[in-house]
């Protein structure tokens, strides 16, 4: 009997259906089924092994694929639980998924592992690979399940089993004398998983519970070819080396204080940066036809079960008592700029209406996400809320789109762009969410950036569109969002006066470009390792004085570059050139301007350019008006 397989570009052919996957992808390319890792059939993520038994559709996954990285790294922590337990016999599984480029594995042994116990790990999971084991998938019923891990004393497998569905599908995945609960898909064999390493290890409450055992952690990575996890390895060392709370420290921007835990404390330099950002913000938002608010912190709680932030966020919110009645410290601004939209009277004329806030807001976050300005629990939102006509939605988030993308461009990064769909836990009607989502579709296609789609992962008022910044390292961090929202307006009841003179419902649009200050200075912090460009660096311009007898010199050019408004400092400590040149390319300074006895009889300065070292005297005058439009067109 034979069953008809269509593939992604539509030809369709016929097979036997004593074939498998891997048979059909053979057949179409021996190239192909050499790079696929698994594949999806009908939609859904199978072995390669598996059977044709019905008509089907079917797609190779290879590494390239995100679905392909997560089978193949979940299958090497498949590996690197039998390693373990062939090395220290006893030792009880956990779970081991995949995760962001790479994978873990929870254990529970009486050895405490050690750095170099990894060392040892490695080399059993080389001989592991070298095998070849083929990963075989066992469809068991719940009984077999239970008695299997019962006999192996393997109490975690036995509490997962116990709280799967009644009618879930269990299967057990065999490598070689290794077994596993899984449900997989798996790569063929273990022979597939070329390049691995074991990167460190960390204590893990069983499922997350501080009530439970603290179980082992083994944090690896894998990849098909060894110059791919050498290049991965080299990207580690260098987000070491440009992680923002080394630089912050270093630079003197930023610090987190044991008395104010994910509650950053901005310093001198880290606020001249920040304003920068902020000046530059608000610039660009006059020239957009944005207005300018500023909404209170703490609100009643009347207004937060209003806007459906009590039910949907408490767990997230800080609470106060005022004159014994319930407050809450803003985790959001929305419900304060709608009140700002309410405070008058508004015509269709009036719209739409582009309100723009820097708003500080609060989330509790536990102690363990906290992550120098990447992770915090205070934050300010460059939030922004437009109030629009129906008519007006697909112009309004296109010019958004366009807004964000000359923010991302000017600090040189590149983007994605994800549309977030209806999540499980929403408020309003399923008729209002496909409005709402097909008009954001709509105007990402007008764009025509391409996206992909995140079904279920919208906020609870509406769908969004979420942009991901690619840095320096190739690592992606969420940071604009536009949402569409059709509810909170119903929630509070907001107006226009239409042209036939009756009211009418606004549709609302909550929007950010950078996401927090705080985050997307960090973010900037890594991506520049430190040497921001011109207009953003605490210090643009150090003199430095060859002697003593120079000082007077040096103070008068650095007295010019101040009036002339660029941010400059004077060395005249009793050091050594080299050493004062030295310090100031630590402290990332972006030019040093050197004075001797030539650059006082010429009234010049000697240069040196961060980015081109030395690059000779200049005349003081002609430096200033490079670095004053340097400074302006914010190269």
């Amino acid at each position: 009997m034979t069953v008809s397989v269509t593939f992604p570009d539509g030809s369709v052919r016929e097979y036997e259906e004593k074939n498998t996957v891997m048979d059909v992808l053979e057949s179409v390319s021996k190239g192909l089924a050499k790079n696929a890792l698994t594949a999806k059939m009908n939609g859904h993520m199978v072995d390669l092994n598996c059977p044709l038994n019905q008509d089907a559709t079917i797609e190779a996954i290879t590494f390239e694929d995100e679905k392909g990285r997560q089978v193949f790294r979940h299958s090497t922590s498949h590996i690197l639980a039998q390693a373990v337990q062939r090395l220290f016999p006893g030792t009880k599984l956990g779970i081991g998924p995949a995760i962001q480029d790479g994978f873990y594995y929870d254990f529970d042994s009486e050895h405490t592992f050690t750095p170099e116990d990894l060392a040892a790990i490695e080399e059993e999971m080389a001989k592991i690979v070298q095998a070849s084991y083929a990963y075989q998938r066992e469809g068991v019923s719940r009984e077999a399940a239970l008695k299997f891990f019962q006999d192996k004393g393997e109490i975690y497998k036995v509490e997962l089993i116990h709280d799967l569905p009644a009618d879930a599908e269990i299967s057990l995945y065999r490598q070689g004398d290794f077994v596993d609960l899984c449900a997989g898909p798996h790569v063929p064999d273990t022979g597939r998983i070329k390049a691995i390493k074991l990167l460190n290890l960390a204590g893990a409450y069983w499922r997350g519970s501080e009530k439970n055992k603290m179980l082992q952690r083994i944090y690896g990575t894998s990849f098909p070819k060894k110059a791919m996890l050498d290049e991965y390895l080299f990207r580690l060392e260098e987000a070491k080396r440009r992680d923002h709370r080394k630089i912050g420290t270093e630079l003197e921007l930023f610090t987190i204080l044991d008395e104010g835990p994910g509650f950053p404390f901005f310093l001198p330099k880290g606020m001249i940066l920040r304003n920068e950002l902020e000046n530059f913000w608000r610039q660009e938002h006059r020239k957009w036809d944005y207005e300018e608010i500023k909404t209170p912190i703490i609100l009643s709680r009347g207004l937060w079960e209003q806007s459906g932030h009590w039910d949907h966020y408490k767990d997230n919110m800080y609470f106060t008592k005022i004159d014994e009645q319930d407050y809450a410290v803003k985790p959001m601004n929305c419900p304060g700029g709608i009140l700002v939209y309410k405070s008058k009277l508004h015509s269709y004329r009036d719209l739409p209406i582009r309100y723009g806030e820097l708003g500080l807001v609060h989330r509790h976050e536990k102690s363990g996400v906290l992550h120098g300005l990447m992770r915090v629990r205070c934050f300010t939102q460059d939030d922004a809320h437009i109030f629009m006509l129906p008519s007006q939605i697909k112009d309004e988030i296109k010019n958004v789109f366009d807004l964000i993308d000359s923010f991302y461009t000017l600090f040189g990064f590149e983007y994605h762009v994800e549309l977030s769909t209806r999540p499980e836990k929403a408020m309003g009607s399923l008729e209002d969410w496909e409005q709402a989502t097909e008009a954001l579709r709509q105007a990402l296609i007008e764009t025509g950036k391409p996206f992909k789609v995140n079904e279920g992962d919208g906020a609870f008022y509406g769908p969004k569109i979420d942009f991901h910044l690619k840095d320096c390292l190739g690592r992606t961090w969420q940071c604009g969002t536009i949402q569409l929202d059709f509810q909170m307006p119903e929630k509070f009841d907001l107006t226009y006066i239409g042209e036939d003179g009756q009211k009418h419902r606004p549709v609302m649009i909550h929007r950010v470009a950078f996401g927090s200050i705080e985050r997307f200075i960090g973010i900037l912090t890594e991506h520049y390792a430190g040497a921001f460009p011109l207009w953003l660096s605490p210090v643009q311009v150090r003199v430095l004085s060859i002697t003593d007898k120079h000082g007077e010199y040096v103070q008068a050019v650095t007295d010019k570059l101040q009036k002339a408004g660029i941010r400059a400092e004077a060395d005249l400590r009793n050091e050594k050139i080299g050493y004062k040149i030295r310090e100031a390319q630590t402290q990332k300074i972006p030019y040093m301007f050197v004075v001797g006895d030539k650059e006082m009889a010429g009234n010049e300065v000697a240069v040196r350019k961060r980015s081109e070292g030395d690059i000779g005297a200049k005349p003081l005058d002609e430096m200033i008006s490079l670095i004053l439009h340097e400074i302006d067109t914010k190269k």
